[in-house]
């Protein structure tokens, strides 16, 4: 395997002050809480489709009818979506520790005047 070929205009030297790393640390949060959101939302929609009550924006169903054919399908659905949820939760705690953590970083940032 080779190496990659990087431009050399590129530093490995960052300079950031405190206040910029805050920030850059809370767009991180952010994001991952947006695509969290769009793993819940897509598995909503996964339960709707079994169901067949998944509409589109127009307000017309989706599929004729629901895709789970019997029982043991809806449960197999359910259960697919309780795993990916619980691991969302999972996510969702290591996210707030990290937001514990900036808040926590926060004052040395505000006291020091940077």
């Amino acid at each position: 395997m080779s190496f990659p070929n990087f431009p050399n205009d590129i530093s490995p030297n960052i300079d950031l002050d405190a206040e910029a790393v805050a920030l850059l640390l809370l767009a991180t949060i952010a994001f991952e809480e947006l695509s969290l959101a769009h793993v819940i939302n897509s598995e909503a929609e996964k339960l709707q489709a079994a169901l067949g009550t998944l509409v589109n924006p127009a307000g017309t169903t989706v599929f004729p009818g629901p895709l789970a054919s019997n029982l043991d399908d809806l449960l197999d659905t359910n259960r697919s979506v309780e795993r990916t949820l619980r691991t969302v939760i999972k996510k969702e705690m290591l996210l707030e520790f990290k937001l514990e953590d900036l808040i926590d970083f926060l004052p040395t940032v505000t006291t020091t005047g940077i």
